[in-house]
């Protein structure tokens, strides 16, 4: 059974998140034999060597999964594209590529799906896509990692208040994925199914792609209550825990 989980946003200040993740990894993880998680695991990523206690802690639990011969996966979220090779080592996972090729259930039934964050998708959010472009590049991303912890702590936390501010002033058609960006991510990949995060609008979307049935299933954030997709065979179902 495959596992699918997105827009977490852990952060020391939300500790009720953090005990969600904890019921989850040591209660419901374990039924599962691959783990993906699909974006915005943590609030905000500084580096791969943030040694704070709390950072310390989640790998630890990642490394207990996949030390159980059990395979884990993460992408890169908005909030978390600074997640490297040294976190994948430490928690015993790999870092996929924006756009993931899954093979849904085999024979007659089976489909193929892409697995995504889904922020690249949102066209309509020019603003953010430049925003986008400029903290994917490696200039960028070397001079902040050249930055003491404290100071990129303080950048990041900056960034959040910019990006909360933003948000809130931003219609909900803009902030959500753009259908034509979906039809062509799911026609260039020769896909029927897309699963994503980032939007917080969990959904399972019916849709014709050059006269193919297609579904956009989107994955929930976390808050009150915790919420995985569950992939076992052909079936597909998103389930929520407290």
């Amino acid at each position: 059974m495959q596992h699918f989980i997105s827009d977490l946003h852990l952060c020391e200040e939300r500790p009720d998140l953090t005990a969600l993740f904890t019921h989850y990894m040591a209660e419901i993880a374990p039924l599962s034999d691959e783990l993906y998680v699909l974006g915005d695991l943590f609030e905000s990523w500084i580096g791969d060597d943030d040694d704070s206690q709390f950072v310390e802690s989640i790998i630890a639990q990642f490394k207990t999964y996949s030390d159980s011969a059990k395979k884990l996966y993460f992408q890169h979220g908005n909030r978390d594209f600074l997640l490297g090779d040294e976190f994948a080592n430490k928690t015993g996972g790999e870092i996929l590529d924006e756009i993931h090729p899954l093979s849904i259930g085999a024979g007659i039934g089976g489909q193929s799906a892409i697995l995504m964050h889904g922020d690249s998708l949102c066209w309509d959010d020019k603003e953010y896509l430049q925003f986008r472009q400029m903290v994917r590049s490696e200039e960028w991303q070397n001079q902040l990692l050249s930055q003491p912890l404290a100071v990129r702590r303080a950048i990041a936390a900056d960034l959040r208040q910019k990006s909360k501010e933003a948000q809130e002033n931003k219609a909900e058609s803009i902030t959500d994925v753009h259908p034509q960006a979906v039809a062509e991510v799911l026609q260039d990949n020769n896909a029927t199914i897309l699963i994503h995060g980032h939007t917080h609008r969990p959904d399972f979307h019916d849709l014709e792609v050059n006269g193919k049935h297609c579904q956009r299933i989107v994955l929930s954030d976390w808050g009150e209550q915790g919420n995985y997709l569950t992939i076992k065979g052909n079936e597909i179902e998103s389930r929520y825990f407290s």
